[in-house]
Formats: C-alpha cells, sequence, structure tokens
C-alpha cells in the first residue's frame, strides 16, 4: 500500500491518508486552534512568509498552515483519491 501525497503548495508535501480537514483560517475558533497548536508545538508553517489561505489539520494533531487556497488544496486531495482508484480498478 503506496502513501498518497499532496503537494500544498512550494514544493512541501503531506500524507493524504493522514489529513484530517482542510479548513479557511478567518474564523476565532480556527485561529484559536492555531495558536493552540503553536503554544504546543504542533504548528507547522508552510507559507514561507506569505498569508495564511488554509488551515490543514492532521490525525496526529499537527497544524499545517498553506499559503494556496483550501479549495485547491482539496482538489488536489480529490485528484490524487480519484488516481488510486483507476490504478486500483
Amino acid at each position: 500500500m503506496s502513501t498518497k501525497m499532496i503537494n500544498i503548495g512550494f514544493g512541501n508535501i503531506v500524507a493524504a491518508n493522514r489529513i484530517i480537514a482542510v479548513i479557511s483560517p478567518e474564523s476565532a475558533p480556527i485561529k484559536r486552534i492555531i495558536s493552540e497548536a503553536r503554544d504546543k508545538g504542533f504548528l507547522i508553517d508552510a507559507t514561507y512568509g506569505r498569508r495564511t489561505r488554509a488551515v490543514i489539520v492532521t490525525d496526529s494533531s499537527h497544524v499545517i498552515l498553506s499559503a494556496i487556497q483550501p479549495e485547491t488544496v482539496a482538489n488536489r486531495f480529490n485528484s490524487e483519491m480519484e488516481e488510486g482508484v483507476s490504478r486500483n480498478e
């Protein structure tokens, strides 16, 4: 069984099977999640100094910040999953 990887921008990749949610960072609860992850050492900033546009939450409680839109991450996630299905058929 191979691990599918998702490009989250600037050459950074995340294991697709570990992603729980891809969300927008604007709401107060999400900002709180980011702050708590930073305090606990579970925050990974993959924005390269750019504005955070997507917050990726993993099953290991890591929170990853990305500079690409959540829809773009979701589309990449869906295309990877579809490729996996077509390869297994």
